[in-house]
Formats: structure tokens, sequence, C-alpha cells
């Protein structure tokens, strides 16, 4: 591991301000949404959110201070070790019909969050060394296995939007190692082709969530509140929004799970086409920063790393926002940044310091 100096470059202050500014935002429509008459304030979810948030950038800034190589180094111990994490939890007791946190007292730790970085870190040392069109087929499965292993821990809790996160981050940095586009739509459409399938393998709670997102209108009150909800929300916001705090559905409590998934229905109806657009610039900006930090890359484990991280937070931000405007499937999954949550918070943050790393250091050690 190495510290910074030497003719390092300087660290992409925009990479690193952008999420602060979404996260700033963001932390006015977790007031406005978690606002309880009478909350003392260390029961406050915004000042949680804060020291979590202090966490995350004194750890960020702490890698900073070494080479990201030392990722390559302890990228099978970290795997292993939230894999045995993604088993414990099973044992865990159900919170909201789920086996996903561990309690540790002062935090509940979400062990999947961990799997997003341990899954990234073990596919680029995985696809670092190989030229696929020139390897043995046995080396093509090894990829789908080190995604598979936790995708399945992860479906049993059940989680079935992070598990599915890992598909696109798979297939992304697939073709970036040079797999060909043609084997890549081969398998999308042979998973197409196999849906029927899969989707009897569904609980029944996540069928219905399809048959809702196809037909919201099927069961108001039941499977298709949410959206209907949601949709009302963000429709009603109008160019400016209501006001903050001033939203029917996030104050009058129609908006379930306002204060986490559907974040971003609160934002648009209190905050308005302008807030709206606000943050998903600020996710553009990210997006792009490291799309191009993962192409002016000039080591395939650093190319690889980027680009994992920057497709998985492209998928994140797109799905979220997607369900909650009714353009795909309700799946649990948060909004980064902007969420209420400890640990989907301190490893995004931990993802743009990965990518800040990349940028400063471009040399070719592998």
């Amino acid at each position: 591991m190495r510290s910074i100096g030497g003719d390092e470059e300087r660290p992409d202050l925009v990479l690193l301000l952008t999420p602060i500014a979404i996260f700033f935002a963001g932390l006015f429509f977790i007031y406005s949404a978690s606002w309880r008459e009478g909350q003392p304030l260390d029961q406050s979810l915004v000042l949680r959110q804060s020291l979590w948030m202090l966490l995350a950038l004194c750890l960020t800034l702490v890698s900073l201070r070494f080479h990201y190589r030392f990722l390559l180094d302890s990228a099978w111990p970290f795997y292993g070790v939230v894999l045995v994490l993604l088993i414990f939890v099973l044992f865990m007791p159900t919170r909201l019909g789920a086996h996903r946190w561990i309690d540790l007292g002062f935090f509940n730790l979400q062990p999947s969050e961990l799997a997003k970085l341990a899954v990234i870190v073990a596919l680029s040392v995985v696809m670092k060394d190989r030229a696929f069109g020139q390897d043995r087929p046995i080396e093509y499965l090894l990829p789908f296995l080190v995604v598979a292993c936790p995708l399945v821990f992860i479906l049993k809790q059940p989680d079935l939007g992070t598990s599915l996160l890992f598909l696109p981050v798979l297939f992304t940095m697939l073709y970036v190692s040079g797999f060909k586009l043609k084997w890549i739509l081969a398998i999308v459409g042979s998973l197409i082709l196999m849906s029927p399938f899969l989707y009897h393998q569904l609980k029944g709670y996540q069928q219905q969530r399809i048959l809702t997102f196809l037909n919201p209108d099927r069961d108001p009150l039941g499977a298709g509140y949410t959206i209907i909800q949601s949709k009302i929300a963000i429709g009603s916001g109008g160019f400016l929004g209501k006001g903050f705090m001033a939203g029917t559905q996030t104050q009058l409590h129609f908006l379930p799970e306002r204060h986490t998934d559907f974040i971003f229905s609160v934002i648009g109806e209190e905050g308005g086409f302008l807030a709206a657009a606000f943050v998903i610039i600020a996710y553009w900006v990210i997006i792009h920063r490291g799309f191009v930090i993962a192409s002016q890359c000039t080591n395939r484990f650093g190319r690889l790393l980027a680009t994992g991280i920057t497709a998985l937070l492209a998928t994140q931000a797109v799905v979220n926002i997607s369900m909650t405007m009714g353009l795909l499937p309700v799946v649990g999954m948060p909004l980064f940044f902007v969420s209420y949550g400890g640990s989907s918070l301190i490893v995004s943050m931990f993802l743009i310091g990965i990518l800040m790393n990349i940028g400063m250091r471009r040399d070719p050690f592998i």
C-alpha cells in the first residue's frame, strides 16, 4: 500500500462534492418523511443519518491514503467474510418479512450492501487476467459462480431487488473485459425465455408485484396501493412542488416506506420537477465521471473495478427512480445517498472513494 504523494493526481472534488450535495438535499426529505410531533432529537432519523455520513466520509478520506491495489490482496478474504455474514443473517429474527439485518446494538448491519462491493472486487480479480475467447470454456463459468453464491443467499432473505442488481453489473464487466456481445445477448435471451419458469419460482408477494406493475388498478387497496400513492405524490408536485413538509401523500402517511425506498416520491411531491431533476442530474454527473475514470485507467483491474462500481450505481438509481414512477415493478431498493440507512450510505460513499482512488492513480501496476 502506498500513501498519496509523488506524481499522483489530485482527488476528483466534483465526484466527492456531488454525493455530499445529494445527501444534504436528501436530509430535508428524510426529515419531512419521518417527522413526528414531540420526537426527541436523539431519535431523529436525520441525526442518525448525519452520523452515518460523517463516518462514511472519514472512511472514504482515509481510504484515499492508500493505493486501491490493497483491494486486490484482500478480495477473497473479504468475499468469504461476506458469504458467512449472508448465511448468518438468515438466522436473524424477521423484520418486515425478511432476514436482512444483523442487530449490532448501535447499528443494523445489512450484509447484502457489503456483498455489492465484495462481488465487484472479486469479479475484477477474476477477469483481470482472462482473455475471453482464448481461455478454456470452463474459465467462462468463474465470473458467474462469483455472482451466483451471494445471489442465492440474498434471494433467500428474500431480497429480489438487490440480487437482480448483480446481473447488469456482471454483464457490463464481462463486456468491458472482452466477452463477446453476442454471447451476452444470448444469455439475456435465454433468461427471457426462462422467465415463465422463473416467475413460478418467485414468492407470492413478488408475483403480485409483477402483476401489479402490469396493472396497478387490479388491487388498488392491496398490492397496487404503494405504486398508486407514489405516482399520485410525484404527479401532484408539479414544477416547483407543494413545499417542504406540505406534501399531502407524505404528511398524511398515505405513502408507505417514504423515508427509504420511496424517498424519490417525497422529492417529487414536495420539491416538484425542479428538485427531482436536480437529483437525476447529480446522479448523471457521478455516473458520467465514473465511466470516464474507467475509460482512462491504464490497468485492467482498475478499469474493471471502476466499471463495476459505476454500473452498480447507475442500475440502482435507474431502478429505484423508475419503480417510484411505475416504470418498473416495485423492489426493495434504496436510493443511495438519499434514502435513510447506514449500511447503504457507508458502502455507497466508500464506492465513491474507490472511484476517486482509481482516478488519482492510473499507473499500469498490473
